[in-house]
């Protein structure tokens, strides 16, 4: 006769477990996690590795190549630019301008928009209506289009970004939240739960807010790589970041005059906006992937 293996309770995996086995069961999510994290320490402790100040320029040391170019040398692994200064240095002092600022941004437009989002999702009739139709014509306008606008109002500058980045990103998550807490609201355990006698509180954060998690990650991963685009965009158009600032996006836009001559000075910063954009994406389609069971 058959035996029926009987689990015991602790042998079941709680959600957050099953969550990471799940994501960690994809190789390109983990490479992407590990990337991630690698970015995080060079934000906190890039500057200390690098060997020469981002500004420092060095005029015997003119668009030297890479190390691995013949003409290139070991002390400038990265070459320089025009000016003299390391590409190494300056990328390494330019993570927490590009990738840091991101994460920041994304944090207060995710705070904001959770707010915002949350209070107008439990509206109902014709204010939860109107303000639909308010961000469904924001979200009709780029979002680099509308930190344009803004950073054309406020003036260029790495402060103006942030905010500009941040008002551009913060009708999204207001939108994605208002819309899962309004799907939500229509569900039958919402009506079950309003008639065992729970308050709007309770029912928002111990009914409706373990299913709308879901979103509020999958959004936070998308946003990260659209702040980091948007940023690295004003940087390149000269709106964001100015010269002799080492962020991504402006260090591309300084060696667009030496394409030609020094490809390296806009390949190598372009490169480092790619692979950041490119793990963030891996994370978030990791995550998209591994909560999807877990929701069902």
């Amino acid at each position: 006769m058959p035996q029926v293996k009987i689990y015991q309770e602790d042998d079941i995996p709680s959600p957050m477990r099953r969550l990471w086995l799940s994501f960690s069961a994809n190789p390109f999510a983990l490479a992407g996690l590990w990337a991630i994290v690698f970015l995080l320490l060079l934000t906190m402790l890039g500057p200390w590795f690098a060997p020469f100040s981002p500004e420092a320029q060095n005029p015997k040391a003119l668009l030297l190549p890479p190390s691995w170019d013949p003409a290139g040398t070991v002390e400038h692994f990265l070459g320089t630019d025009d000016l003299g200064r390391d590409i190494f240095s300056r990328l390494l002092h330019g993570v927490h301008l590009t990738f840091g600022m991101s994460l920041a941004v994304v944090v207060t437009a995710l705070l904001i928009g959770f707010l915002i989002g949350s209070i107008s999702g439990m509206m109902k009739g014709i204010k939860s209506s109107i303000l639909g139709h308010l961000l469904d014509a924001l979200l009709s306008i780029p979002s680099l289009l509308m930190a344009i606008l803004v950073v054309a109002v406020m003036g260029p500058g790495l402060d103006n970004v942030f905010w500009a980045v941040g008002i551009a990103l913060t009708p999204q998550f207001v939108r994605a939240i208002h819309q899962a807490i309004h799907e939500e609201l229509q569900k039958e355990y919402v009506t079950a739960a309003r008639l065992d006698g729970a308050s709007s509180i309770q029912i928002f954060w111990f009914v409706i807010m373990p299913n709308v998690w879901e979103v509020v990650i999958i959004q936070t991963t998308l946003a990260i790589s659209t702040a980091i685009l948007d940023i690295a965009a004003l940087g390149f158009l000269n709106l964001g970041a100015q010269a002799p600032s080492p962020e991504w996006g402006a260090m591309v836009f300084q060696g667009l005059d030496n394409l030609l001559t020094a490809p390296w000075t806009v390949t190598i910063p372009g490169v480092a906006i790619l692979f950041t954009v490119l793990a963030v994406n891996l994370v978030g389609d990791g995550l998209r992937s591994a909560l999807a069971p877990i929701k069902n």
